[in-house]
């Protein structure tokens, strides 16, 4: 049986490491960027998921029966 456990980087690390090398290294307008930016590819995809939930929980207790 083989261990199919997957070791790659995720899209979002990967745009990460793109910004940040932009960024530390002053090429383009992510020079400019604010930091806060520059890190949202981690942080994002969570506060993204938990507005979702959190619609869905509101929509859930004021329609339910």
């Amino acid at each position: 049986m083989k261990n199919n456990k997957s070791t790659g980087l995720g899209l979002g690390i990967i745009i990460f490491l793109i910004f940040l090398t932009l960024k530390l290294g002053q090429f383009g307008e992510v020079a400019n960027w604010s930091w806060w930016w520059v890190t949202s590819p981690l942080w994002l995809p969570f506060v993204i998921a938990i507005i979702i939930l959190g619609t869905m929980a509101l929509l859930y207790f004021l329609f339910k029966r």
